[in-house]
């Protein structure tokens, strides 16, 4: 299959463009279809090239467009005039492969979008595309999307969430008018995986019920089943804990497909060098080490504990308190006493085999390096955040 993408260097174009070279090079097998040649056309694009491309191509995704002109006229040149070229220079070559075109919700023109001057030339675009589908007989796939956000998007220009999240990550200050204001966000991944849904002949369909989409089979418009709707004020909250992140080390909940998992992507794509790294708290003694590594919301926190030759480490219990130890590195023993009992329970760990082992409730237990020349690296897990104030932490000797 070979895919025009016109606004090819556009931020849903780059996007789309990427992923597609991903299914044409083999590094993403999920989806049923191939790549044969991605054309990218975009406003440097010599204009002569769009001929061979409308000639040859299988599939067009139409993502070109001008989103802040300095005209408002250029609005319809834009959105409008190139978009007939492009329906112009297929109907030359008498190719009526599927066409996709990328509209926005303000082609309702339904309350403040009523005199919106992009939304005017979205709807002429979209009237466009429908009238070459009657006229040619060509599959024409009509999508209205709210805004964007995700990677590669451009502060200052694509979206407000670009711009916080780019001015957050680089401690640049940020205006908020209104924390109420809610937005309805799609997800460029998102947006992605259902072009790849088109390519498959598997778009979703719908009609609209003001600006609801609303899914139907055969429905005039297609839609991305999934957005997000949230306020200008739960965004920054989020980006300002997302910041704060290497000095808490707590990681805010980014439950699968949620908001805040795609926007924590999103604003780790604008953190400058320096903030690619940062340095962890290491308790160091002459018998090694004990660094925090990473802490949850709800599900304890991550450390790594590193032991010298020779040395025991632990010799305590907990109430209710259990963690995971994970051997990753050198030569031990772990032992485990049931509080009140004299049987002691023994496991040899390396990391030459990685193994986890439970520190049961209710046993005092500690970890000795077996080796008399190399390190021991252990991985520990808590139930829940160490608390100096209740620390459930009880020094006794296992044996």
């Amino acid at each position: 299959m070979n895919v025009l993408v016109t606004g090819a260097k556009g931020f849903a174009g780059r996007n789309l463009v990427e992923n597609l070279r991903n299914i044409r090079d083999g590094k993403n097998r999920t989806r049923g279809f191939q790549i044969e040649e991605i054309y990218e056309f975009d406003i440097d694009t010599d204009k002569a090239l769009l001929d061979g491309y409308c000639a040859k191509a299988d599939f067009v995704f139409n993502l070109a467009g001008v989103n802040r002109p300095k005209e408002n006229s250029e609005f319809m040149s834009g959105n409008f005039g190139f978009a007939s070229e492009l329906l112009d220079t297929l109907k030359k070559h008498r190719n009526t492969c599927p066409v996709m075109i990328s509209s926005s919700i303000q082609a309702t023109l339904i309350g403040r979008y009523g005199e919106s001057d992009y939304g005017k030339s979205k709807l002429a675009g979209e009237n466009l595309f429908f009238d070459y589908g009657k006229e040619t007989g060509a599959k024409v796939l009509v999508y209205r999307f709210p805004n964007l956000f995700g990677k590669w998007s451009r502060p200052n220009y694509n979206s407000a969430v670009a711009t916080f999240c780019n001015n957050i990550a680089n401690d640049l200050p940020i205006q908020v008018n209104d924390r109420s204001t809610q937005l309805e966000l799609l997800y460029i991944d998102d947006l992605v995986e259902e072009m790849f849904d088109a390519l498959e002949n598997k778009e979703h369909r719908c009609e609209y019920d003001g600006l609801d989409p609303v899914a139907k089979d055969n429905g005039k418009y297609c839609y991305v089943p999934t957005t997000h709707k949230v306020t200008l004020g739960e965004i920054v909250d989020l980006l300002e804990s997302f910041k704060a992140q290497p000095g808490t080390l707590i990681m805010p909940e980014i439950p699968d497909n949620s908001f805040a998992k795609k926007l924590y992507s999103m604003y780790l794509s604008y953190l400058p060098r320096e903030k690619t790294i940062f340095d962890l708290k290491m308790n160091c003694d002459d018998r090694g080490s004990f660094t925090e590594l990473l802490k949850t919301m709800n599900c304890g926190q991550f450390s790594v504990n590193i032991s010298k030759p020779g040395i025991t480490k632990g010799q305590h219990w907990h109430n209710s308190k259990w963690e995971f130890f994970i051997v990753v590195a050198g030569h031990g023993l772990i032992q485990e006493r049931r509080i009140g009992s004299d049987e002691v329970i023994e496991f040899e760990v390396s990391g030459d085999k990685i193994q986890a082992v439970h520190m049961l409730p209710g046993y005092t237990h500690n970890i000795i390096n077996l080796s008399d020349t190399e390190n021991l690296v252990t991985v520990m897990w808590a139930n829940e955040q160490f608390d100096p104030q209740h620390p459930d932490t009880f020094f006794e000797v296992v044996k």
